[in-house]
């Protein structure tokens, strides 16, 4: 049985309902965390609600929790689940009210949580990389917000479902974004490249952390605009997220990524996060 929160109650998914009047349904009104979670400890917990915290100040829908409430319902959540390694799933809506785009007064968000296993790359694909397509990045200008309003990147991820890639690499006016569920960074000549954080990108963890570990490493790192020739002229290029963590790309656009295999800086980098992820499992700080 699947136990979910949903609106101050733990109960099993399959009596788990919201009213189709929810902003959520009608306008996508509303914002989303993914958290996973490694040995039943939630992976920088912190910086994944603050994250949280700016996509709703963003789209002025008051956090219904505080973060120690947050991280209560998160154990609380975890302790229906059996699995050491989960995916938690974080969904706040501006609640029910009558179809009428203006914000309704006096309304109470819905909140729903649930989990699910976390299923995090194969070592034989990052031994073998992935392949990825490009795409043109025609979302809205407020990439930055973590909007339960996904339809763009749905329609961009489904190009590369249907080449048998794993992501598509968006490019907006000539430069490199993101993925379309994913970060994305590129290597060149021994330095480690990085798209800056703006409205055009979600602001990921997982980019977070690997800039740290970068940083506190002395491998030398650039935070700049990359032009779309810099990113297809790379030695090395990876995807990042909570989920697939630091994952090698090794065909793009069906031409192989410099040697057409996972490069020396990215095993260098995935050796730094495994053992940053143990040290933060050992600690247990999230």
């Amino acid at each position: 049985m699947t136990t979910v929160y949903l609106n101050g109650k733990f109960l099993p998914i399959e009596k788990a309902f919201v009213p189709v009047l929810d902003r959520g349904f009608i306008f996508g009104d509303g914002a989303y965390e993914v958290i996973p979670v490694y040995s039943r400890h939630p992976f920088h917990l912190h910086e994944h609600l603050l994250r949280l915290q700016r996509s709703l100040d963003s789209i002025r829908l008051k956090n219904p929790h505080t973060v120690a409430e947050w991280s209560q319902l998160i154990k609380e959540l975890l302790s229906n689940y059996q699995e050491q390694d989960l995916s938690i799933y974080l969904h706040i809506t501006r609640g029910v009210a009558k179809r009428d785009h203006a914000f309704p007064e006096n309304v109470t968000p819905t909140v729903f949580m649930m989990s699910s296993p976390l299923l995090t790359p194969s070592q034989e694909l990052r031994d073998r990389g992935v392949s990825v397509i490009t795409a043109q990045d025609n979302r809205w200008l407020r990439c930055d917000i973590k909007s339960i309003a996904l339809l763009p990147n749905v329609l961009l991820r489904q190009l590369a479902v249907d080449t048998g890639a794993v992501e598509t690499i968006l490019l907006r006016d000539g430069f490199l974004t993101e993925g379309s569920a994913s970060n994305v960074f590129v290597v060149r000549n021994g330095t480690v490249l990085a798209p800056p954080k703006n409205e055009l990108i979600l602001p990921g963890v997982t980019y977070d952390v690997v800039i740290e570990l970068a940083t506190s490493s002395s491998i030398p790192l650039e935070i700049r605009p990359i032009s779309e020739a810099e990113f297809r002229a790379a030695d090395e290029l990876w995807l990042t997220s909570s989920t697939k963590e630091v994952l090698p790309i090794t065909l793009l656009d069906n031409a192989p990524v410099g040697g057409g295999r996972p490069g020396a800086m990215f095993k260098r980098i995935y050796q730094l996060y495994q053992e940053h992820k143990n040290q933060v499992m050992r600690l247990g700080n999230s």
